[in-house]
């Protein structure tokens, strides 16, 4: 099966007809959606305002990241479940909204962030938990979690306001009555 296909086959799935008709399923998952990538972002801020010693520097590293990346994980996988949720009442729009995909970029690029800081400074944590900031990497990827994030939120956002199909030309006698005023 091809894109498009597969696409077309999420897109007109029970679950995706019911989210787009439904008066309150897809308002309360895109709010679910924002208040999971809320959570994501400040705990993220928190463990990279600490690497960068910005913020928390008197609290060791190691004990920080235990106790807050916990709330991480989980609210990446309700934003990520919200998030896969919301796509399927459009797919092929999402799909060929540059928007959305450099926000997908932005995320992919976030994980490999993490995967870098885990085989790297990471593996020294013992060393520099207690210290002010973490060592030059463990500054860098704090500094490049940061950014991806923010960008991923705005990316976002200009995605809900974005559209890649033509839109209906409105209603011209509507556009006459609008021009009276």
């Amino acid at each position: 099966m091809n894109i498009a296909g597969f696409l077309q086959t999420v897109e007109s799935s029970g679950l995706a007809e019911w989210l787009r008709t439904s008066l309150y399923a897809f308002p309360l998952i895109e709010s679910v959606h924002v208040i999971g990538l809320t959570t994501v972002f400040g705990t993220a801020a928190i463990i990279d305002l600490r690497l960068l010693g910005l913020a928390s520097a008197r609290r060791p590293f190691a004990l920080l990241a235990s106790e807050t990346m916990k709330w991480t994980w989980a609210a990446f996988a309700l934003t990520a479940t919200t998030g896969a949720l919301m796509f399927v009442t459009n797919a092929h729009v999402y799909y060929e909204n540059l928007q959305f995909r450099l926000k997908m970029a932005a995320l992919a690029l976030a994980g490999l962030n993490v995967l870098i800081f885990n085989l790297t400074a990471a593996r020294t944590i013992h060393r520099w938990s207690n210290d002010t900031a973490a060592p030059p990497v463990g500054k860098l990827v704090g500094i490049v979690s940061l950014v991806l994030w923010i960008g991923v939120i705005c990316l976002g956002r200009w995605v809900g306001f974005t559209k890649t199909t033509d839109l209906t030309p409105p209603d011209s006698d509507i556009l006459n009555k609008l021009d009276r005023f």
